[in-house]
């Protein structure tokens, strides 16, 4: 278990950290068969995100969180219209995909993924009405519409 601030799993071209050492342990020598990234409403992490205005603050938490800044502005895009609370419970889930997405730049979890050794797997905690739900990254499709190489599917919603 991987626990950091918004729950973020950064691409592999942004350096070493604790993240990718636990990941790379995890898939290399344990050889996990799934990967879950949860994200819960609420977040703080998020809410941070969404209100920065700044992304130049040099203090260690808005240098992680700007980690998910395409969250933030696919959200932005998506979104604009809604109140910033449903903004912020937009971005939550879409800082899971997004982390979901960066799993797939670090080779042995793309390769362990695409010969379906290991399967990747996003879920979303409501604290306020006690569902949870999940969904899994289908790296396996052929989308030729638009150019997407993925598709989040199977999504279940448990209360």
């Amino acid at each position: 278990m991987i626990r950091n601030v918004a729950n973020l799993v950064p691409p592999l071209e942004n350096g070493p950290s604790e993240t990718n050492a636990a990941l790379e342990f995890a898939v290399n020598t344990l050889e996990v068969e799934n990967i879950l990234v949860i994200g819960h409403s609420r977040c703080g992490g998020i809410e941070t995100l969404m209100s920065m205005q700044d992304e130049l603050n040099s203090s260690f938490i808005h240098k992680w969180i700007t980690k998910a800044k395409f969250a933030k502005f696919k959200t932005k895009s998506v979104a604009q219209s809604h109140s910033f609370d449903e903004q912020c419970r937009h971005c939550e889930k879409e800082s899971v995909n997004r982390s979901l997405l960066n799993l797939l730049t670090y080779p042995w979890i793309e390769d362990r993924v695409k010969n379906n050794l290991l399967s990747i797997h996003g879920g979303y905690y409501n604290f306020l009405n006690c569902t949870f739900e999940k969904w899994i990254l289908d790296v396996n499709i052929d989308c030729n519409t638009d150019g997407a190489k993925y598709l989040f599917k199977d999504h279940e919603i448990w209360s």
